[in-house]
């Protein structure tokens, strides 16, 4: 592990990869991983891409990716997909979309969520710290796509990108969904299709009954990703708002929150119960006991952070 870190720390693809598999498939490895390389990241600029299936997030990307890699920039993207329900693998391996992308510059890399909600896998952030620690200006994270749960994504990404598509009734579930709290930029893909306009000032006319409290109003463009149209303007898009994040000092907000340091110590307490058999068993008593209506769900719940020591 410690020579695969070294050639990762040099920029070695292969190595990081393998790396990336390790945080995957083991979390005890992949803590020891982050624990190591953690003092060799926060250099690279985090773009988030959410949006509901079909709306072209991939081949967006892919553009991004074309136009982003001509300035020089290095780049790396977590493509998140659903699982396999047979292999626990991506299903839909968008890499495969954006495999003409991978060049010495980019480096593609798809991941299954493995049933975890949010629309981003467990390893996502640790694979943008490899991402981050072997050098790469950017990194784009693309979420499975599952509509209203992509909010997991803004807690890890410094620009959130939603993409939304008309005809396909986007804009209505935006506006109902937790979806429209996230975006710093707003995409109406495939502009070429009709209702358009339509799309376009639903996103303008929910965003202008908002209070943005960092004084930030997200920005709405219109994209043909399939033919190149649109994405410089989206690139300056990013830009800008990297800029206006650094101006402001947001940018220091966006690296890290309690939220994700929560969300690890959940993790640390959930995987405390399940590699025990005997907490196990213990949990198991509770749900019968529970059932049977001869305890409540919150006192169970603190019996078994009190057989924890919690």
């Amino acid at each position: 592990m410690d020579k695969l870190i070294e050639k990762m720390l040099t920029g070695n693809i292969v190595s990081a990869a393998q790396l990336i598999t390790m945080i995957e498939n083991d979390r005890v490895k992949a803590k020891k991983i982050i624990k190591t390389i953690f003092p060799f990241t926060g250099n690279a600029y985090i773009i988030g891409v959410t949006g509901s299936p079909g709306a072209g997030k991939s081949t967006l990307i892919s553009e991004l990716i074309r136009v982003l890699s001509k300035s020089g920039r290095t780049l790396g993207v977590i493509a998140v997909d659903a699982s396999s329900p047979f292999t626990g693998g991506a299903v839909l391996g968008d890499r495969i979309r954006m495999q003409k992308n991978e060049e010495k510059n980019v480096f593609i890399r798809s991941m299954a969520t493995r049933g975890n909600l949010g629309g981003v896998s467990k390893a996502t952030r640790d694979t943008s710290y490899v991402m981050d620690a072997m050098g790469l200006d950017i990194i784009i994270i693309e979420t499975v796509g599952v509509g209203q749960v992509e909010l997991e994504i803004s807690r890890i990404a410094y620009t959130t990108i939603v993409v939304l598509a008309p005809g396909m009734g986007d804009s209505v579930q935006a506006m109902k969904a937790g979806i429209m709290e996230i975006g710093d930029i707003f995409v109406v893909n495939k502009a070429d299709r009709k209702g358009v306009d339509e799309t376009y000032n639903d996103i303008n006319g929910v965003l202008s009954y908002k209070t943005f409290g960092n004084n930030w109003r997200p920005k709405i463009y219109k994209t043909i990703a399939s033919k190149s149209k649109g994405i410089a303007e989206l690139v300056d898009g990013l830009q800008e708002h990297e800029k206006y994040l650094k101006k402001t000092g947001l940018l220091n907000n966006k690296y890290y929150d309690k939220e994700q340091l929560l969300g690890l110590i959940k993790e640390r307490i959930e995987n405390r119960i399940i590699h025990s058999n005997k907490k196990k068993k213990y949990v198991y008593y509770y749900v019968k006991e529970i059932i049977a209506r001869r305890i409540d769900p919150y006192s169970a719940s603190e019996m078994i952070l009190k057989e924890m020591n919690f």
